[in-house]
């Protein structure tokens, strides 16, 4: 697949519908402490731990994560083109290290199937680029070390 066939840009447009429904919860204070609750509760029930008590910074650091990707995301269902689906593949791999981080520090394991479903939408979105740059470097002669 190529970043700009339509296949790619369907897999822009899912990732954002994925954000947009993971974290709309978290951009305001009253839904984001119904999240936590819920978050706490199915972790808890499927025996990966309970989030941390609610504290205020959490609460900050989750609304402002929670705001800019319900934008960010908005922006790819309305409009996906290819550079958002290289943006976003660099923006998952950051959050996917934040996220192991957190889990290598006693974060809860309700983490676990959000980093599964962050490396994937990753790995897809810039594994058609990483072929093309390789295509491209290919034809111009640029040898590989």
């Amino acid at each position: 697949m190529h970043p700009a066939a339509p296949a790619y840009l369907r897999v822009v447009r899912a990732s954002g519908w994925y954000d947009l429904i993971v974290t709309a919860g978290f951009a305001t204070p009253w839904t984001y402490a119904l999240v936590h609750r819920l978050l706490s509760a199915g972790g808890e029930t499927a025996g990966l731990g309970a989030m941390p008590a609610l504290t205020p910074m959490q609460m900050l650091y989750a609304n402002l994560m929670g705001s800019v990707v319900v934008v960010w995301s908005v922006l790819r269902v309305v409009r996906p083109l290819p550079l958002h689906g290289l943006l976003d593949g660099a923006a998952r791999v950051l959050f996917s290290l934040w996220q192991a981080y957190a889990l290598a520090h006693g974060g809860p394991r309700v983490l676990w199937p959000f980093l599964v479903v962050e490396v994937s939408f990753g790995v897809v979105q810039l594994a058609p680029w990483l072929r093309a740059h390789a295509t491209a470097a290919g034809r111009n002669g640029v040898r590989r070390s």
